[in-house]
């Protein structure tokens, strides 16, 4: 069976452990957990009607770009941006991290996550942030691994896109 590497990067606490738990096995926690190093997950997808396993690496937060382990990278056939949407900053960085994983890696498919989308009262991002990732190409959706939200929808859309024969990115 084909698999794919799909690494999720993104600073501390935007949720992707809390992401990969919700498309691996529909929960969600509210007790933080912060990753150290890497957790290793899989889920088996459709993609283009083949059976597709997902390789899942959820990739310690950190406090800027630059403390990412570019060796986690390495053979990742995805990525998974993740933006918490209720922290400003972290949008912000999102084109720091975005800059390092392609340096590492050259442009691969990827997905933007804006994360904590039911938090509605506490959303830091406005729809022109959300322009701006379209305009230089980014596919961008929100998603809330607490309700579910989006969250099937991410994860497909890399699916689809390392299996497409023309390589879309983006």
């Amino acid at each position: 069976m084909l698999q794919k590497k799909i690494c999720m990067v993104g600073v501390y606490g935007t949720g992707k452990t809390c992401l990969v738990q919700r498309f691996v096995h529909s929960i969600f926690s509210v007790k933080y957990l912060s990753t150290v190093g890497v957790k290793i997950d899989r889920r088996e997808v459709q993609a283009s009607g083949q059976p597709l396993t997902l390789v899942l690496w959820d990739l310690e937060g950190r406090d800027a770009a630059r403390d990412i382990n570019p060796s986690y990278l390495r053979g990742a056939h995805g990525i998974l941006y993740v933006v918490d949407g209720t922290r400003r900053e972290t949008f912000d960085q999102l084109f720091e991290i975005q800059s390092l994983v392609v340096g590492a890696l050259g442009d691969v498919p990827s997905v933007v996550a804006l994360n904590k989308s039911d938090l509605t009262e506490q959303w830091a991002l406005t729809p022109a942030d959300e322009r701006r990732l379209t305009s230089a190409g980014y596919f961008a959706l929100q998603t809330s691994a607490k309700s579910g939200v989006g969250v099937e929808a991410a994860f497909q859309r890399l699916a689809d896109t390392t299996v497409a024969p023309n390589g879309a990115h983006r």
